[in-house]
């Protein structure tokens, strides 16, 4: 299975900026016209109050907690009998490419992207078709998927969460909008892909990648 550097790096760039993001700290320094005891004043200090208005508390500024995010561990889609370990991966230093698990009867959900917790973005789970020393991949089967077939995921956190099937469209590797599937924004959705196509011999990989999109049951 392969996803191309292309959209991968955007993908990455996007969920790295994104998590730089929510980790910024800012803080006050004093300068030269303002000594510390001025800042610890100005810190603790309640305004007065004007008028009929109560008093407006002081306190100190602190960044919102982040949310805990849920990786997925496990996928069980009934109507092709598949069920299969979900690893954390990324993108593969050596190619930057999607870095999907060795083990064709493992899947790996894209990291840098949406946890299951997420109320928006798409979160991106890829697995192989199959290999030639292995034999058939979990997402073997993943071309027989329709409109309305039902996909579970397992959170670490132990809960269940139901997609419905609403989309399976097929691209050459080298057309597929990457930068659409791992995007971070839009409705919550389940993006599962893998190879399809023709299988080129010479080049030892299928054409095609096929995707299969499902929102929340």
């Amino acid at each position: 299975m392969t996803v191309r550097r292309r959209g991968a790096l955007v993908a990455m760039a996007a969920g790295a900026a994104a998590l730089a993001a929510a980790s910024v700290a800012y803080t006050f320094r004093p300068t030269e016209d303002v000594g510390a005891d001025a800042v610890t004043a100005l810190a603790s200090a309640t305004p007065s109050s004007t008028g009929s208005l109560p008093p407006v508390p002081v306190t100190n500024g602190e960044l919102p907690a982040r949310t805990e995010r849920v990786p997925p561990v496990r996928m069980h889609i009934p109507t092709i009998g598949m069920t299969a370990t979900v690893i954390a991966v990324g993108i593969d230093p050596r190619t930057g490419e999607f870095e999907v698990p060795p083990s064709v009867n493992r899947i790996g959900w894209y990291r840098f992207g949406p946890g299951l917790e997420a109320r928006a973005g798409s979160v991106v789970i890829a697995g192989h078709v199959d290999s030639s020393t292995q034999g058939s991949g979990a997402f073997f089967r993943l071309p027989e998927l329709d409109q309305g077939d039902t996909v579970t995921v397992t959170g670490n956190d132990g809960v269940e969460r139901s997609y419905r099937v609403i989309a399976r469209e097929q691209y050459r590797k080298t057309k597929i909008p990457l930068e659409r599937y791992f995007a971070r924004d839009g409705s919550h959705r389940l993006t599962l892909i893998t190879c399809g196509g023709p299988f080129d011999a010479q080049a030892r990989q299928y054409r095609d990648n096929l995707v299969v999109t499902a929102v929340p049951a």
